[in-house]
């Protein structure tokens, strides 16, 4: 089941300047806007943010599937290794092309399985139907592969559930169904857009351990959407935090979580209980004690602020912050990391190189 071996250097997914837009009455909405991110093969890169800061839009548009009623302007480039070793770019393929790329090499789980699943057939009749499409099997042949699937992502009596509609499942069983439908034909890339958020801790566990295992068994390369810290923390290898539609800083997992750089990032892990316990221990006795939360809201999409996004909730924020959107440069010292922020080393040093002699 194991892909062709793939150089660690090269990327599986390489994304370069993808901007997502869409026309509407009220104006333009920037809703992804000069991202770039990298998944390298058989790891996993997590796409990291609040609500509404563009992680889902990125998913859809790397797989086609914006709404056709919608007026959009996308550019940049996704360049996607296939099995063949071919670079192909998936912003400028034709569609027909698209589809056998899609659910083929490239899979996705939605955040919602319920919405996601058709409720009129029956789980093995949909992952049948991926089968039948991309591997040329009968439908009894298709059948069989939808059963070893469901074991696969160990569903209790597959050979019943086979034949069962969503509505028939658990939240979790449903889950279970939707990472059997995207493994179905063996893809290299998988794209999980939130798939634990409705789940139960406990559910949420077994799916992030079972597609930690079925990753290790074929090698795929993964990009994990989702705005759970410790999720991040325990399953990605890197790391990209978004914001207001563009990437703020991206690292390996352990840099990232060690010393954030960019205030956003450092925002979003002091969120995190097991930090405001660190910071309790540091307390003065008797201090008043409150969950740290950034203060304010994402800026509005039709009318972002004329500089760094995040400047109207930053804690750190300078004059110049309001004048011009900071570019994400990397760090001198660690050229993995990248964080589009003035205050940062490389913004001073592209500044000192800018500077007439």
């Amino acid at each position: 089941m194991n892909p062709p071996l793939m150089s660690p250097d090269s990327p599986r997914l390489d994304v370069r300047n993808l901007s997502t837009f869409f026309d509407t009455d009220e104006g333009l909405i920037r809703s992804v806007a000069e991202v770039s991110f990298s998944i390298r093969p058989g790891k996993t890169t997590a796409l990291v943010g609040e609500s509404g800061s563009g992680k889902s839009v990125t998913s859809l548009t790397l797989m086609r599937l914006l709404a056709r009623t919608a007026s959009t302007q996308v550019s940049g480039q996704a360049l996607f290794t296939n099995r063949a070793g071919k670079t192909l770019d998936l912003l400028s393929l034709p569609e027909a092309e698209m589809r056998r790329i899609r659910g083929n090499e490239i899979a996705i789980i939605f955040q919602e399985p319920m919405t996601s699943l058709n409720p009129v057939f029956t789980v093995g009749e949909q992952i049948a139907e991926s089968v039948r499409l991309h591997m040329g099997l009968d439908r009894k042949a298709a059948l069989a592969h939808a059963k070893r699937m469901l074991e696969l992502v160990e569903i209790p009596a597959a050979a019943q559930r086979l034949h069962e509609y969503p509505h028939q499942l658990s939240g979790g069983m449903r889950q279970r169904v939707m990472i059997a439908l995207a493994m179905a034909c063996n893809p290299t890339l998988l794209i999980a857009d939130e798939p634990t958020t409705a789940l139960d801790v406990t559910i949420q566990a077994q799916i992030l351990e079972l597609m930690r295992r079925l990753q290790s068994e074929t090698g795929m390369s993964i990009l994990f959407i989702t705005h759970n810290l410790g999720v991040v923390a325990h399953h990605a290898d890197d790391v990209a935090v978004m914001y207001a539609g563009r990437i703020v800083e991206s690292a390996p997992v352990r840099e990232l979580f060690a010393a954030p750089q960019h205030p956003y990032t450092q925002g979003l892990l002091a969120c995190l209980p097991a930090q405001q316990r660190k910071r309790e221990a540091l307390a003065v006795p008797g201090a008043k004690k409150r969950l740290y939360a950034i203060r304010g809201q994402v800026s509005s999409p039709l009318a972002p602020p004329p500089g760094c996004a995040f400047e109207p909730r930053c804690d750190q924020a300078l004059p110049a912050c309001s004048s011009a959107m900071p570019a994400l440069l990397p760090e001198p010292e660690h050229p993995q990391r990248c964080v589009r922020c003035i205050l940062t080393p490389a913004a001073r040093a592209a500044a000192i190189n800018r500077s007439p002699a």
